[in-house]
């Protein structure tokens, strides 16, 4: 698929894929520190473990498809690609931590990495739409190659 044929800019498919994670990420934040019904907080772990596979596909998604081809096409981009991959990495070491966490249920631990994951998260979305979002534009392909988004079927 072209860019021009393409039915939604993969800039906009950035943001509404970060926007739909951050929104993720708030409600886990507010069921770990029990601001959820009992009910929400019981299904914690699960939805800690959707989460976490849902950010790691994008990153995946990101790491084997939108960066390659940017790094290619836009060989100057490079050294933004390679921090936003050096984040993935420590981004996929807090996900760890939060799977270990939540598997023990809700707990203060799970609250605080939770918000720390928040905290890196934020800066590392906003740094990725700023940068890359504009050339991610000028790319041929679709979200679910080169964004780790599901597909629409």
């Amino acid at each position: 698929m072209t860019a021009a044929a393409r039915p939604v800019a993969l800039g906009e498919e950035l943001q509404r894929i970060h926007d739909a994670l951050r929104a993720d990420l708030r409600a886990l934040r507010a069921a770990a520190a029990g601001g959820a019904p009992a009910d929400v907080r019981r299904t914690l772990p699960a939805h800690c473990l959707a989460f976490c596979a849902a950010l790691t596909a994008h990153h995946t998604g990101e790491d084997a498809g939108a960066f390659p081809a940017l790094a290619e096409r836009f060989p100057e981009l490079a050294p933004v690609l390679a921090k936003m991959a050096e984040d993935h990495g420590w981004i996929a070491g807090i996900l760890a931590r939060v799977e270990e966490l939540a598997a023990e249920g809700t707990s203060p631990r799970l609250a605080g990495e939770l918000d720390g994951l928040a905290a890196i998260v934020e800066s590392h979305f906003s740094f990725e739409e700023r940068r890359i979002a504009d050339a991610l534009d000028r790319l041929p392909g679709s979200a679910a190659g080169l964004l780790g988004a599901p597909r629409a079927d």
